[in-house]
């Protein structure tokens, strides 16, 4: 048998199901029983069953705080009176140890009279809830390790995103992305080409048929320039001096 120890507080479910065979207290009509259950300061009534005479129905539920060292609780069977006193059928006392150690108990005890005679017997279902979570931490003790889910990633923190194109930017300018990615020309632009070699002649060598012979010196970077020197031009015509005709300038100082 379990420990039924620690029980101080914890709840108690007591449902009064019926009764049956009950003893007739009514000689004409048929009575009405109601049953009173007691548990130490605590007590509950049925409703009436009217008309239920000798196997009446009840099926209600009460809760019942224990208490450490009391392991029974009292029934009493009474049919209900309007003009006078009710009567009392009988009374019976229910064991708890049953409950209290498996957790649940679903058993008809018997009732007897004042003097002690058969009075019929009530059916109670009682359920103590704590037993039967006791029971389940002996099989399944909360020290037992627990299976964890496994956890899918997401997107992103498993994987770098995707590589976006850099911009174009001229050259000599400061990127953004300096430092992460090479420059953006040396993505999308070739170097220059460079001289050609020697070994292959120039288009504009004097050695090639096909090109005519330069007009400038082949030291000098640039062409000549296309226009005249400054010899070329005439000079300006200058008005006369004023005080003489046009064509006679006075003759020099000597």
């Amino acid at each position: 048998m379990m420990s039924i120890t620690g029980i101080q507080g914890q709840p108690l479910e007591v449902t009064v199901v019926s009764c049956s065979k009950l003893k007739d207290t009514e000689w004409i009509s048929r009575q009405d029983p109601y049953v009173c259950v007691e548990y130490g300061s605590t007590k509950f009534r049925t409703r009436t069953c009217t008309d239920g005479g000798k196997n009446p129905v009840f099926q209600e539920k009460f809760v019942f705080p224990l208490i450490e060292g009391l392991r029974e609780l009292n029934v009493f069977v009474w049919n209900s009176n309007t003009l006078t006193f009710d009567d009392f059928i009988g009374s019976g006392r229910i064991q708890l140890h049953k409950v209290l150690s498996q957790g649940f108990d679903d058993s008809a005890w018997p009732l007897q009279t004042k003097t002690g005679r058969h009075a019929g017997e009530v059916k109670l279902i009682l359920h103590y809830a704590a037993q039967n979570q006791r029971k389940s931490n002996s099989v399944h003790p909360p020290s037992a390790p627990q299976y964890a889910t496994p956890q899918v990633p997401l997107y992103g923190t498993s994987y770098p995103p995707p590589p976006t194109a850099a911009p174009y930017l001229p050259t000599g300018s400061v990127s953004a992305y300096q430092g992460s990615y090479p420059p953006p020309s040396t993505l999308s632009y070739p170097p220059p080409p460079t001289a050609y070699p020697s070994s292959s002649p120039s288009p504009y060598s004097s050695h090639s048929p096909a090109y005519p012979p330069p007009s400038y010196p082949a030291s000098s970077p640039y062409p000549p320039p296309s226009y005249p020197p400054p010899s070329a031009y005439p000079p300006p015509p200058y008005p006369p001096p004023a005080g003489y005709p046009p064509g006679i300038y006075p003759p020099p100082p000597y």
